[in-house]
């Protein structure tokens, strides 16, 4: 429906929205689903931390042993704690926050919760203006906390953790496609949004005027939301380059949008950040880049871009002059890594299927490169890799696609159930393979389902967490990628707050493990794949599994 609502006002959305929507009004949950005591409170000396993209520094999405609270052992006899439903949903990928035993998660309808980590019951909820997809990050304040995340509508929040009250909103960025997917990252008071659009998907209609998103980065004031600087991956602004022979003008340069969580180094001063391609011409060495931003000022201090000449939108018109390109976004996280006696490697995936080791201090030249997989528009690296600091684990995407007809004749695109998968660890120092696991191939006789990892990965010491479009959810070994748990997500759940509630493919944010407990996001909307609605919540001493009913 993207398309079609771009050019409505909120009002206008709203309207609509009402008029298609059921009679049923807002359902708010139930008293049952509120916990006894709902204070909630943030500890900044809390033990078992999970915090925004990652609880470690430089993206590593690793979560050492005193904090993850398991061991190998332990991992082997992950059950389900509980479930959460998230109403009238059909995905669920808000990468949840949690402080000992406090949980703060987003949800595709808007909803921001608190919940209680150790039955789910909720404390707080807010409503958002539009989807959220952003990890969730909480910073302290001159008084309290405020929780950060960001919406489909390019609207980013700051609402207090102890009470859910609004403290400040702000619209990041104007354009009617502009999006906030990549998850915020905070340093010494300012947080940093990275700006996406979905105008690719825009331009399909005929009578789009293709493209004028530029990608980019804001920092605010965590204080008071308040800007600080906003820089634009690409400096010059769109303007009328051609006018297609049976349709509307072409702008540009235009693209580069911004995915993921940036990468801050305070060390050196800068903000690494990975871009998409470009949508029209001209070309912009912006596009399937690393970009080096300073932290203070928002400007371009180096750019290393790796396929040049990517320019690539549903409007084929629009490219026909320059050829098609690739589609090769880095959709994931750099990762910056220590190799110790002063030196970093910046380690970046890109859908092409290509994962590169950068040299920081030498502007991003890249010390070593390395193929894992066929790579394409919905291949390669897509949402994240995580490193121990030896190895890096990255998930291999490469889902295929194939036109299927549905029982009422409609003709789609849907993903092929034998496409892609898998996990590759690479040395962190040269790149070196030191092993591959297979795609687990989970999907015989299962509809829309397709064994491709595109979610981002989390580790801890000895074990590699990995979701995958079957919706399973697995746990390999970091010594050899072998499969050491395995839990099907699929099927129907009882929830901790009465939502019926069903798990489906899993993509975009990764699991989130802290204190002894695994949260796992389990529905996604997009790619025709299987929908769901549900955070599920592991631990090893739980209870046998009683509330999930397989598929």
């Amino acid at each position: 429906m993207a398309p079609f609502a771009s050019s409505l006002s909120q009002a206008e959305r709203k309207a609509v929205s009402d008029y298609l929507g059921t009679s049923d009004s807002d359902s708010a949950p139930v008293p049952e689903a509120f916990c006894s005591d709902r204070r909630v409170a943030v500890n900044d000396s809390s033990r078992f931390v999970w915090n925004g993209w990652s609880p470690s520094a430089g993206n590593m999405r690793y979560q050492r042993a005193a904090a993850a609270g398991l061991s190998v052992e332990q991992v082997r006899d992950l059950k389900l704690q509980w479930a959460f439903g998230f109403d009238h949903d059909q995905a669920s990928f808000s990468q949840p926050a949690v402080f000992d035993g406090q949980v703060f998660v987003g949800s595709d309808s808007g909803v921001v919760y608190a919940l209680r980590a150790g039955n789910g019951c909720i404390q707080w909820t807010f409503a958002a203006r539009g989807p959220i997809r952003t990890a969730i990050l909480v910073a302290a304040r001159s008084s309290g906390h405020a929780v950060l995340f960001g919406d489909q509508m390019a609207w980013f929040y700051a609402v207090n953790a102890e009470t859910g009250q609004l403290l400040w909103s702000r619209k990041v960025d104007d354009h009617a496609a502009a999006r906030i997917t990549g998850s915020p990252v905070i340093h010494e008071g300012a947080v940093f949004v990275p700006v996406a659009s979905f105008e690719e998907q825009l331009s399909m209609r005929r009578e789009y005027e293709c493209c004028t998103f530029r990608g980019s980065v804001a920092a605010l004031r965590v204080q008071d939301g308040a800007v600080i600087w906003k820089s634009y991956l690409i400096s010059e602004t769109p303007g009328r380059i051609l006018t297609t022979r049976d349709g509307p003008p072409v702008w540009g340069p235009s693209g580069a949008g911004v995915w993921s969580a940036p990468t801050v180094d305070p060390g050196r001063g800068v903000l690494y950040v990975g871009t998409g391609n470009n949508y029209t011409p001209p070309v912009t060495r912006a596009s399937d880049a690393v970009v080096a931003l300073n932290m203070k000022t928002g400007a371009i201090v180096w750019t290393r871009q790796v396929t040049p000449g990517d320019v690539f939108s549903g409007c084929g018109t629009c490219v026909d002059e320059g050829g098609r390109g690739p589609d090769y976004d880095f959709a994931s996280s750099a990762v910056l890594v220590s190799l110790g006696g002063g030196r970093d490697i910046l380690i970046a995936g890109q859908k092409s299927g290509i994962v590169y080791g950068l040299d920081p201090d030498r502007q991003g030249a890249v010390v070593w490169q390395a193929r894992i997989a066929q790579g394409s528009s919905h291949g390669g690296v897509q949402f994240g890799m995580a490193s121990d600091g030896q190895n890096v684990y990255a998930p291999i995407a490469d889902g295929a696609f194939a036109r299927v007809e549905d029982a009422d004749g409609t003709r789609r695109a849907a993903l092929e159930p034998n496409g892609g998968g898998g996990l590759a660890a690479l040395r962190v120092r040269d790149g070196t393979l030191v092993w591959r696991a297979a795609p687990a191939g989970a999907c015989a006789g299962t509809p829309r389902c397709s064994p491709a990892q595109l979610a981002a990965a989390t580790v801890i010491p000895g074990v590699v967490f990995s979701g995958a479009m079957d919706g399973h959810i697995r746990a390999y070994s970091a010594a050899d990628g072998t499969v050491l748990w395995d839990f099907n997500t699929l099927g129907e759940y009882v929830t901790a707050n009465g939502v019926a509630a069903r798990g489906g493919a899993l993509n975009g944010n990764g699991p989130v493990v802290a204190g002894g407990m695994v949260f796992v996001n389990s529905g996604y909307n997009h790619f025709n794949s299987i929908t769901g609605n549900v955070l599920l919540a592991f631990r090893p001493d739980a209870k046998a599994d009683s509330t999930h009913t397989a598929r």
